[in-house]
């Protein structure tokens, strides 16, 4: 096989809210960490052990506002992207690296705003979709439900 492939899925909970960064140029990013839980039961013990994975999650322009308009610290979500090592020098010289998830499609699988509106029993809107190009500058400029799909 000549080609390669740089592919994630993953299904987690927020564990913070989405953070914006705007540039001069018009653009900005949302980042937001993105926890996943593995359960297991230990052989030796029985004991019930939760072990929890953490992801760096980056969003831009157009899906990063629809990311920090509806999402929270607790919401669940789909996050499909690819994988992206970065490095800098740090103000005392040392050099850090980071590795990301650049989201290329994601899905709104529950939202505070959906359980709130569950527990008083009012209507809700159906999971959102959102597929979009990381490198364009977002998603059309229709307003928010008819850029959202099942």
């Amino acid at each position: 096989m000549n080609g390669t492939l740089n592919k994630v899925m993953l299904i987690g909970h927020l564990g913070d809210d989405v953070k914006m960064h705007y540039f001069k140029t018009d653009s900005c990013i949302g980042k937001f960490p993105l926890a996943t839980n593995e359960t297991y039961i230990n052989k030796e013990t029985g004991e019930k052990i939760t072990s929890t994975e953490w992801h760096n999650i980056v969003v831009r322009n157009k899906a990063a506002e629809l990311c920090e308009k509806y999402l929270s610290k607790g919401d669940k979500i789909f996050v499909e992207g690819r994988i992206k090592s970065r490095q800098w020098q740090a103000e005392d010289g040392t050099t850090k690296y980071i590795t990301e998830i650049q989201a290329i499609d994601f899905t709104f699988l529950s939202t505070k705003k959906e359980s709130d509106a569950h527990k008083e029993n009012k209507a809700v809107e159906p999971t959102k979709n959102v597929n979009f190009d990381p490198e364009n500058s977002g998603l059309p400029e229709n307003d928010l439900p008819s850029q959202l799909s099942n």
